[in-house]
């Protein structure tokens, strides 16, 4: 009798992925706080400050790469025949990377445009 490790796994990763989420927020709450107190000097307040502009760039970026995952899914779902499984797994990286690079060359145009740079 083998033991089906999927049924030992899934429970561990949820469980794992659940307390890591809680450990980044307790360390986001930890660090605002400290913050707020005035513990810290001002090189770290300058690393966790996020502007409007930090926030609308991180979502473009997330944006970008599940739209990239959501098109190569469906893509792998307009022809199921020629895409297997491993296709539609490797279409999602392949888009979900060109989400990242197309987010990161519209971040550098903005940082450029906001510095005075000539846009390119």
């Amino acid at each position: 009798m083998g033991t089906d490790w999927a049924e030992v796994l899934t429970p561990v990763a949820i469980f794992g992925a659940f307390g890591f989420m809680l450990k980044i927020f307790f360390d986001y709450r930890i660090k605002k706080q400290l913050i707020e107190k005035d513990k810290v000097d001002e090189n770290v307040k300058f690393l966790n400050q996020s502007g409007p502009e930090t926030k609308m760039l991180t979502n473009l970026k997330w944006g970008m790469v599940l739209v990239g995952i959501g098109l190569a899914m469906l893509i792998s779902w307009w022809f199921p025949r020629q895409i297997g499984d491993e296709g539609t797994i490797g279409l999602m990286f392949l888009f979900a990377g060109v989400g990242f690079l197309i987010s990161a060359g519209l971040a550098s145009k903005i940082g450029k445009d906001k510095n005075g740079g000539p846009p390119q």
